[in-house]
């Protein structure tokens, strides 16, 4: 479902306004009216969308009903076949093309295109053979075996030295068993499949996981 701006209290960017930000499939348009209909002053209410922080290389994201008409100026403001959909101008680069669906497997779910510019860490090589080398085993093998926990990895570059290091995230990112899965599930398959490593770094930020368990 496209998104048509509707709202006076909207900032309208100039050029052609019809481009939709992001896409509501019909099963999750259907789950928000019903989860709306639960609120009081259901039909003032809208969708909050924002991004509220970065996990590995995926944004994190808020949820919310608000009040439509009460949005900031700078705020863009559309109607999604009758559902308000309220994003904030700074985020609105960030989930252009990004699609809101619902399964009753997953819950809402958001598939957006746009991934945080990747951190570089100072020292690492990230753009040599033995990088595209770990970097098609990631995408071709680890990545796919941590899919099923809801987890992948990121391939932050190697010392030179033999250490690869990574960043996990979605499932695996603050989940106390992260150093577990780093150390005997990504490296042995690094450690066994590229001669030049002989080893993993984990240099994710525990911290800031949907469950993190350092402080």
């Amino acid at each position: 479902m496209a998104d048509v701006p509707t709202s006076p209290f909207a900032a309208v960017p100039a050029g052609p306004t019809s481009a939709p930000i992001i896409e509501i499939t019909s099963e999750a348009h259907a789950k928000l009216l019903e989860l709306r209909s639960e609120e009081g002053d259901a039909d003032r209410l809208g969708l909050r969308l924002e991004i509220e922080g970065e996990s590995g290389d995926s944004f994190r994201y808020d949820l919310s009903f608000d009040e439509y008409t009460k949005a900031a100026f700078t705020d863009e403001v559309r109607s999604h076949d009758g559902l308000m959909v309220i994003i904030p101008a700074s985020d609105i680069d960030k989930l252009q093309g990004a699609t809101l669906d619902y399964a009753a497997s997953t819950g809402l779910i958001i598939r957006n295109p746009n991934k945080p510019i990747a951190k570089r860490i100072e020292g690492l090589v990230h753009n040599d053979a033995l990088s595209a080398e770990i970097e098609a085993l990631l995408t071709s093998e680890v990545n796919p075996a941590l899919a099923a926990h809801g987890g992948f990895v990121t391939y932050a570059g190697h010392d030179g030295l033999g250490a690869a290091h990574l960043r996990m995230g979605g499932g695996c990112h603050g989940c106390s068993m992260s150093r577990t899965t780093m150390m005997d599930g990504v490296q042995t398959m690094l450690v066994d499949q590229i001669e030049a490593i002989v080893k993993v770094v984990d240099v994710t930020d525990h911290s800031t996981g949907e469950t993190p368990y350092y402080s």
